[in-house]
């Protein structure tokens, strides 16, 4: 039986029917999205705000990041339940239903990381270790993150290996410190993170906690991305989709911009099951573990040192000041190893929000736009776009404003709520019966949707009124 008139084809043509491609056997070559995420998603956030918040009122709030985290796993899972029956984006889904949805996803990406926040932190770190000019050591960054993605003959592969190589050195930076800075007293508070959670608003404020919660891993554009870098590493139907490669050193494959389907046979449906619990273990063994163990280390890490002192800034400063109570307690060695990992690690967060904006905007022009254009040529073109525009305004001297970061938040929430809805569509009408999303993961979308709206409003209230 045909599975192709479930899909709206007034915008976009009708997918190409084939069979499932074989269930993976052995998973250790096939991770690495989820790894993408946690190393792209580990950014100010985990190392600045969470252990900001830790200094402040200790480890009573990190019962959110899992909260936070939970709820993206679910999100992230029904993207990819997408792309894994279909070999198209989740975005490509939504533009099914109105041609110009993916376009406005593209714009809002755009829209929250036009400032090279994650850059600027980098160079600033850098600027602890080696001293310089911040601006001109950012500007650097970004000529090499444009270098590294339009250079690389696979995209996706120079990607991920960058942040392998990030969490791996990540993870061996809480072992030493775990020896060598986390104090008796900081581990024996550790049962606080379940046996007293409490959300510390008169301490914090509403929108500090609540943007925590929210948007602790990823948030906004990158949880979209999913669809395009597991189709990268070639899950379920993604398979036959081509791979993003330079235009320079890579070879482009002719494809069309939509996707494929399977017919809901016995076979077909079993090869889906194996597919679909590979990347439920994929992405809760990566982007949620990882995520949550990072911000637990960075939490412990402050909590040891810094709980209680006055005057510190929730900002990228917090480090330095960081840094220095570790010189003194563990010698300067660890002070630079602290800022060193710091640095590359927001470094490597650059380069991922860079590919992703770019990501995700190729991918709605060459579905929606221009369906003859070389996706990689767009893609490298959009992602000079990004640095020149980055190195505009850190040339131009504007300086971090703290509207833009309210803005960047509630774009990033708002997002989340408009798009959890869609996915119940897509995921609902669009997919055969047996493979549909239904029961507790249904319920997720349900939260999620109510989650991001509320939080996206109440942020926006409680900083602008």
């Amino acid at each position: 039986m045909a599975t192709t008139d479930a899909f709206p084809t007034r915008y976009l043509p009708a997918p190409e029917i084939r069979e499932m491609p074989d269930e993976p056997r052995r998973y250790g070559k096939l991770i690495g999205p989820g790894i993408i995420a946690a190393g792209v998603g580990l950014a100010s956030g985990e190392f600045v705000l969470f252990p900001y918040i830790a200094s402040q009122v200790g480890l009573v709030f990190v019962w959110a990041a899992l909260v936070g985290l939970i709820t993206q796993y679910f999100l992230n899972m029904e993207i990819e339940r997408y792309t894994l029956a279909t070999g198209e984006t989740a975005l490509t889904g939504f533009s099914r239903y109105w041609r110009h949805w993916g376009l406005v996803f593209a714009i809002l990406t755009y829209f929250a990381n036009l400032w090279p926040g994650w850059a600027t932190s980098s160079a600033t770190l850098t600027t602890y270790i080696f001293g310089g000019n911040r601006t001109v050591i950012a500007v650097c960054m970004l000529v090499v993150i444009g270098l590294i993605l339009t250079l690389a003959p696979v995209v996706y592969v120079a990607l991920e290996r960058a942040q392998m190589l990030k969490v791996a050195a990540v993870l061996t930076f809480f072992v030493v410190a775990a020896i060598f800075a986390i104090g008796a007293s900081a581990w024996s508070d550790l049962p606080d993170v379940v046996t007293r959670p409490r959300l510390p608003i008169a301490e914090l404020g509403f929108a500090l906690l609540l943007g925590a919660l929210a948007f602790a891993g990823a948030g906004g554009g990158q949880n979209l991305v999913q669809s395009n870098w597991i189709r990268d590493k070639g899950y379920g139907m993604g398979t036959y989709a081509p791979r993003l490669v330079s235009p320079v050193t890579g070879q482009s494959e002719a494809a069309p911009s939509t996707g494929y389907v399977f017919e809901p046979t016995d076979e077909n449906l079993r090869r889906w099951r194996g597919w679909w619990k590979f990347a439920n273990v994929e992405q809760l063994t990566t982007f949620v573990l990882i995520t949550f163990v990072t911000i637990l280390f960075t939490s412990l890490l402050a909590f040891s040192t810094v709980f209680g002192r006055e005057g510190l800034e929730n900002s990228i400063g917090f480090l330095e000041v960081e840094g220095q109570v570790l010189a003194d307690r563990v010698g300067n060695w660890f002070q630079y190893l602290f800022w060193i990992i710091g640095a590359f690690s927001l470094f490597a967060a650059a380069l991922g929000i860079v590919d992703y904006t770019s990501r995700l905007a190729a991918d709605v022009i060459k579905t929606s736009y221009a369906r003859d254009a070389d996706e990689s040529k767009v893609y490298a073109g959009l992602v000079w776009g990004l640095v020149a525009i980055g190195i505009v305004v850190l040339v131009a001297g504007f300086d971090q404003p703290i509207v833009l970061l309210i803005i960047s938040a509630v774009v990033g929430g708002f997002m989340m709520f408009i798009y959890s809805a869609l996915l119940i569509l897509i995921n609902r009408r669009i997919l055969p019966a047996p493979i549909r999303v239904r029961g507790v993961r249904l319920a997720a979308l349900v939260w999620s949707f109510a989650l991001f709206g509320v939080l996206s409003v109440a942020t926006f209230i409680d900083r602008v009124f």
